[in-house]
């Protein structure tokens, strides 16, 4: 079982922050009051997908690593790949 529940309380504060931004623009709020609480959501979301990479590497990775089966082993390596790949792209 993966131990997500930090990662959970950081995304149910970044949702709180949305909200509060959806309300800044519709409240017509200064834009760079605005664009400072997005990064800070933004940063929340990289901080909670952090903890679910380190939380993946230290079991499903590690579990793999553990039964010696090539092919487990092999997904979990491409499913990183696809990860880090996205993440130098887009982040």
């Amino acid at each position: 079982m993966h131990n997500n529940k930090n990662s959970l309380n950081i995304l149910k504060t970044a949702k709180g922050q949305i909200e509060a931004i959806i309300r800044m623009i519709e409240d017509n709020r200064y834009c760079i009051d605005i664009s400072k609480q997005i990064l800070a959501s933004v940063a929340l979301l990289k901080k909670a997908n952090t903890k679910i990479l380190n939380n993946h590497l230290e079991s499903c990775v590690k579990n793999a690593a553990y039964s010696n089966d090539p092919k487990e082993i092999n997904v979990k390596i491409l499913e990183l790949e696809e990860v880090m790949n996205y993440i130098s792209k887009n982040l």
